[in-house]
């Protein structure tokens, strides 16, 4: 073996076994956090802030051996660790770092970016949320949809499709843009579920017939302002949402029959 291999072959196990011992750390200081706030022992998140760079230094070494995927497989455990502990806040970078380090896999790319949405759902960030179901209902449609070569499924961009359009649908009906600050792929989305424009045979439409009529629906009751009829729906769509849908379209509902004023 000439040296030159012999010494990238001792530096890339070098970097390899810093990177492990780096997450070791970073678990274990994440552990001892968890366990401080299981007993409610007074701190500082001393451990909390030690795991974060340890986190931070074991990904850095992983982009720099060019491991995207494994950098961003410690992004996202990061990330899940925050949002369990209940800090979405500072979860959104950690998944939107993932979802930047997963350029060549693009269903776990728009997976991270869902978590960010979820995430910023939970602060209450419901512009920030709908931008980034936007962004990947495009994502999907753009380099999904179309690619008929690819070995993914097309069938997992179509789901994906699909929960972006009913969360954004929803969004938009609880923060309720004014049509001049309405964004143009904001305007279309709400074109579909005008009564007049569906035709079953040529609409395109990414869900099934009976959730895109309740969705519509909805988007008409919150239109005229139909507090009676928003009611009613809302338990025959309970069934078929998921459990963040329901709590927006719950908020939907509170908002149309208490409205806080200030806009949501």
């Amino acid at each position: 073996m000439q040296p030159s291999v012999t010494l990238q072959w001792q530096d890339s196990f070098q970097c390899t076994w810093e990177a492990l011992a780096l997450t070791d750390a970073a678990r274990l200081f994440l552990l001892s956090e968890k366990e401080n706030r299981a007993l409610q022992a007074p701190g500082f998140d001393e451990h909390l802030q030690a795991a974060l760079n340890c986190y931070s230094f074991a990904i850095k070494v992983y982009i720099e051996m060019n491991q995207p995927v494994m950098a961003a497989s410690l992004s996202l455990e990061l990330g899940n660790a925050l949002k369990e502990m209940n800090r979405p806040g500072e979860a959104i970078v950690h998944y939107q770092r993932a979802a930047e380090l997963q350029t060549q896999q693009p269903i776990e790319s728009l997976l991270s970016m869902g978590e960010m949405a979820t995430c910023k759902i939970l602060t209450r960030d419901y512009d920030g949320a709908l931008a980034v179901l936007t962004e990947m209902q495009l994502m999907c449609q753009e380099r999904g949809l179309q690619l008929p070569g690819t070995s993914t499924p097309v069938g997992a961009f179509l789901d994906i499709v699909a929960k972006c359009e009913i969360s954004r649908v929803l969004l938009l009906m609880l923060l309720e843009p004014p049509p001049q600050k309405l964004l143009p792929e904001h305007a279309q989305t709400l074109e579909r579920y005008a009564w007049e424009s569906f035709d079953p045979h040529s609409q395109v439409t990414f869900l099934p017939e009976n959730v895109f009529l309740l969705l519509q629906s909805v988007v008409m009751a919150c239109q005229e302002k139909d507090i009676e009829s928003l009611k009613s729906l809302q338990p025959e769509l309970w069934p078929l949402l998921s459990a963040e849908q329901n709590h927006l379209l719950h908020l939907v509902v509170q908002e149309r029959i208490t409205p806080s004023g200030q806009g949501i």
